[in-house]
């Protein structure tokens, strides 16, 4: 069933555990999610990047609100990591009211202006905004120390961003990177509890494929009622598919994509077990 956002993250906040967010490409992509979903009786987001969405356009976003609308268990689609209005613009148009408005690479007061610009845009048509604040890299590496921190979510400046742009959830940075780690991931957990603190939105967090589980459960006890997921589906599709085309010619495409989606429901799984959402969907 087809469900705001905000409705899944404030009951997950609430209940303390996690959404799960996943970055999905195509059709195998979205019913993998519906499927692993519905199989622990849990809810979840499909997320459609702007990579994605430039690729499959209305036709994805009307893809992913379908299989959204008929699953078994509650389900929102979401447009991820956005810094183009008029892509929010086009998105809106095609049926999403879920949008991550990034300014992230921005410095601090051009991010202010242009998501608060994004939220009066997204809030007049009922929809629900995310924003990152801080700076979310691919690495941390060959970063000094002041460099690194400077990334980080401010708690003070949390305060002062949510208040002037008027943002219903907050993607925060406390050490987690986009992709694998090139090292064993520290997270400032001091400074998530003083963000949580400080701010009573829904905290959201990118970057965690590869953290260990006592890492992301204690995450959600902080706070973070969503997490982003692509690496990991994304590598088990394409794991998947190099898998049953090496040496084999005649490969038919239809168990080919049934392969690739079989894959990408098992992580999927596991992720929603982590995150404490499986069983929260009455039969």
């Amino acid at each position: 069933m087809l469900t705001p956002t905000n409705e899944l993250l404030q009951t997950a906040q609430t209940n303390g555990y996690a959404i799960g967010a996943f970055n999905v490409y195509n059709l195998e992509g979205a019913l993998a999610v519906v499927a692993a979903a519905e199989a622990e009786r849990s809810p979840a987001m499909l997320q459609i990047h702007p990579g994605a969405l430039k690729h499959g356009g209305a036709a994805l976003v009307a893809l992913c609100l379908k299989a959204a609308e008929e699953a078994a268990v509650p389900m929102a689609v979401h447009l991820d990591h956005c810094a183009d209005p008029e892509v929010i613009r086009s998105a809106l148009a095609a049926g999403l009211t879920s949008i991550m408005a990034d300014g992230s690479h921005l410095d601090y007061e051009e991010n202010v202006v242009f998501t608060r610009a994004m939220v009066e845009r997204v809030h007049t048509v009922g929809g629900v905004v995310e924003a990152e604040l801080g700076r979310l890299a691919g690495t941390e590496d060959d970063l000094t120390v002041a460099e690194y921190e400077s990334r980080l979510t401010d708690p003070v400046k949390a305060v002062d961003f949510v208040t002037r742009t008027g943002v219903d959830m907050l993607a925060v940075c406390i050490g987690n990177v986009h992709g694998r780690y090139p090292h064993p991931p520290q997270f400032d957990f001091e400074r998530l509890q003083a963000i949580r603190d400080a701010v009573p939105l829904p905290l959201v967090l990118h970057g965690t494929s590869g953290v260990p589980n006592d890492m992301v459960r204690r995450c959600i006890e902080l706070g973070v009622c969503k997490f982003n997921v692509n690496t990991e589906v994304r590598q088990a599709y394409i794991g998947t598919l190099r898998g049953e085309l090496a040496g084999n010619s005649k490969v038919d495409i239809v168990p080919l994509m049934q392969a690739g989606m079989v894959a990408m429901q098992a992580v999927v799984a596991d992720k929603l077990r982590l995150f404490g959402s499986m069983g929260r969907v009455r039969r």
